[in-house]
């Protein structure tokens, strides 16, 4: 725009250039506000509207950005500009389509992964199968974003002519560049490769039962490069992805959820091992944590001076496992302290005979 143009003539073309932003600015809005008001009354007549709540709660902000640059764009040549002025203007708008069509497919992703996280619930008891699809979702989005957020910023600065050019030369030592950056980024990447890994061959996954470093917990986060592990006191231990490659550990539900539990008992020889097994089994059908698999008594050591006995009872997943066994452990203890107390681990003195006198005889003198 030539601003030694005459006043009126230059006012002109100042209100018809912001008579273009402006419409341009109002009809995308209007786009955009038809497009989910047509959503929403039509999820209204659906029993399943998830797909469609997902896109209005993702999509509706970035699509309210994208949709006026796109109008905008149309109109542009329409625009009162000439020479750099046009350049400019055509260089905003490229790149403001490019970062909100950007944003658009980002927000897509989100609704993608709402819509499976909404069909697999891990929250159900036999949740296998759900754990499995979360956890490579997880990385499937991940890597779905960081691709996107590069292309769109390759596509921004490549639209620069100044980039492109630098570029060019960079291509000559991109060899070297690229040596020097494997050798700096080789435990970053050695991470990289070992969350794809996991992702796809799961020796965990999300809200798998773990034990490791002397710690017991539920896989809360899985990302590319750490892995978040809730502990049951509900700290956090944060762990690099490639611990779990190197690394032995425990997963308590890497195929299925049921674990046995263990009770340990220390008594004396005179325990009656089949009363207690009877209790046992009494204790254990009147449980609600108890699912009806394994419910056996065995002697399993027979020390100095206590038998060994191991009850072992089944549940449906460890916190169930861990409640049933301190349920079984109190009962069975206070079963052995009612009926039989002198089964209770105790510590026998035998006294010689002919003590008995020869304390009397020193008690005489």
């Amino acid at each position: 725009m030539d601003l030694g143009l005459p006043i009126p003539y230059l006012l002109e073309k100042v209100l018809h250039a912001a008579g273009l932003i402006i419409g341009s600015l109002v009809v995308g809005l209007l786009f955009n506000l038809l497009i989910f008001k047509t959503l929403v009354l039509y999820s209204r007549h659906r029993t399943e509207a998830i797909l469609i709540s997902s896109i209005v709660r993702f999509v509706k902000r970035p699509l309210g950005y994208f949709l006026p640059v796109l109008v905008f764009s149309f109109v542009a040549p329409l625009m009162p500009l000439t020479g750099g002025s046009f350049e400019v203007m055509r260089r905003i708008i490229e790149t403001s389509l490019i970062i909100t069509f950007a944003w658009v497919l980002i927000r897509a992703v989100y609704v993608f992964e709402e819509v499976v996280r909404k069909s697999y619930q891990i929250s159900k008891a036999d949740n296998f199968r759900e754990r499995k699809v979360i956890t490579q979702l997880q990385f499937i989005k991940r890597l779905v974003v960081i691709s996107i957020a590069f292309v769109a910023l390759s596509l921004v600065l490549m639209s620069f002519a100044t980039v492109r050019k630098i570029g060019t030369g960079l291509l000559t030592s991109a060899g070297i560049v690229g040596i020097i950056v494997g050798f700096a980024a080789q435990r970053s990447l050695a991470n990289l490769l070992a969350g794809f890994q996991i992702a796809f061959t799961q020796p965990i996954r999300i809200d798998d039962v773990v034990l490791l470093e002397g710690e017991y917990g539920n896989i809360e986060e899985i990302t590319l490069t750490y892995v978040v592990v809730r502990i049951w006191d509900q700290r956090r231990l944060v762990l690099p992805i490639n611990y779990f490659i190197e690394k032995p550990f425990q997963n308590w539900t890497r195929s299925n959820a049921e674990l046995l539990g263990t009770v340990y008992l220390y008594l004396d020889y005179t325990i009656p091992v089949d009363a207690v097994r009877a209790e046992l089994e009494r204790l254990a059908a009147a449980s609600p944590l108890w699912d009806k698999r394994v419910c056996k008594l065995h002697v399993t050591e027979s020390k100095e001076k206590t038998l060994e006995l191991r009850a072992l009872v089944s549940a449906s997943n460890s916190p169930n496992a861990f409640e049933l066994r301190c349920e079984i452990r109190e009962k069975l203890v206070a079963y052995i302290q009612q009926n039989f107390p002198d089964s209770l681990p105790k510590t026998r003195n035998e006294v010689p005979a002919g003590a008995g006198s020869l304390r009397h005889s020193l008690g005489d003198a």
